[in-house]
């Protein structure tokens, strides 16, 4: 059976929230960008009109939502055109494993593997869970996504009903992340917030996020990100704490090389040149811990380890692991 356009209701509690927002909430799996294209041609709307991301909806509003890409389940597929994990693929998403219950997997992604598809990337996170599918019997949906060069901790709910109840719950500040980062410079102060709102900008090399400025406000994406130094090298890098309060695409990223102090390894944000000698040139941010009120009961308490390049980066500069788990 075919997917439908469905239509929602904004609720009492909704009023004034802004569309991005109450995708984020409803619908996780939908990325920015996702939602971008989705308005720009009309798909998605607000009552009869069209409508920008950024858009402030009303309680009573209707909002017009046509099949999303991941809705074809292989409960209404054809089998011929959901196949099951390979061995190696089986073997490959076990190893990421680094928690289970009856509810949700947290894995440990490996830096430089992508979370969705997209041109020109044919393996992926979310193409192993369709075919998991095919195992589980449900698809196991992403609560919330990393970059593809950002290693660690992320969040796969087994069913719909645990991604919606999920879904709601990173969509706030319940959901208590940690990153570790390696950075060129030292951050001044040691300790800080980094309250700098973020815009899309274009180029033929990739998208990158920027400060907004004067005149862009109706763009703009609030992001804020709390920051600690935890090691120092010399004057040259220092190992960071980030804790972010939004969750913006790139938003570490930009919001490091907006105060001076570029991740290393980031080819986006200038955080690859004159590294260090001897220190790789990937980048050096891990998703480190997620903390969040499990769907059925308890808390979930996740670490994951450090991946082999930031392990031996953190020997070379001296940084000491074991001092901080948070």
């Amino acid at each position: 059976m075919a997917a439908e356009v469905k239509r929602y209701e904004v609720s009492a509690d909704e009023d004034g929230m802004r569309l991005d927002r109450w995708f984020k909430i409803h619908f996780p799996q939908v990325t920015f960008a996702y939602l971008n294209k989705l308005t720009r041609t009309g798909q998605v709307r607000v009552g009869a009109g069209r409508v920008k991301t950024n858009a402030r909806l009303a309680s009573g509003q209707d909002i017009r939502v046509p099949p999303l890409a991941f809705d074809k389940r292989p409960a209404d597929t054809p089998k011929e055109d959901v196949l099951p994990l390979t061995p190696y693929e089986r073997q490959f998403f076990s190893s990421m494993v680094i928690h289970e219950d009856n509810d949700i997997f947290v894995l440990n992604k490996p830096a430089g593997f992508a979370v969705q598809g997209g041109t020109k990337t044919h393996t992926h996170l979310d193409g192993l869970l369709m075919g998991l599918g095919k195992e589980l019997g449900e698809r196991p949906l992403l609560v919330h996504r990393l970059d593809r060069d950002t290693s660690g901790v992320i969040v796969i709910a087994k069913r719909r009903a645990v991604a919606a109840a999920l879904g709601k719950l990173f969509a706030t500040r319940v959901v208590k992340k940690t990153y570790w980062a390696v950075v060129k410079g030292i951050p001044s102060p040691a300790q800080g917030k980094i309250d700098v709102a973020l815009i899309k900008a274009r180029s033929e090399d990739g998208d990158r996020m920027r400060a907004s400025k004067v005149g862009e406000e109706e763009d703009e994406q609030s992001a804020v990100t709390q920051y600690a130094v935890l090691g120092k090298f010399e004057n040259r890098a220092a190992w960071l704490s980030l804790k972010p309060l939004t969750g913006r695409q790139h938003q570490l990223r930009a919001h490091t090389a907006h105060i001076g102090t570029p991740i290393f390894g980031d080819n986006k944000y200038n955080g690859d040149l004159e590294l260090p000698m001897g220190v790789t040139n990937k980048l050096h941010l891990h998703a480190r811990r997620v903390v969040f009120p499990h769907p059925r009961e308890g808390v979930v308490d996740i670490t994951a380890p450090l991946p082999d390049h930031m392990i031996a980066t953190f020997e070379k500069l001296g940084f000491d692991a074991e001092r901080f788990d948070d």
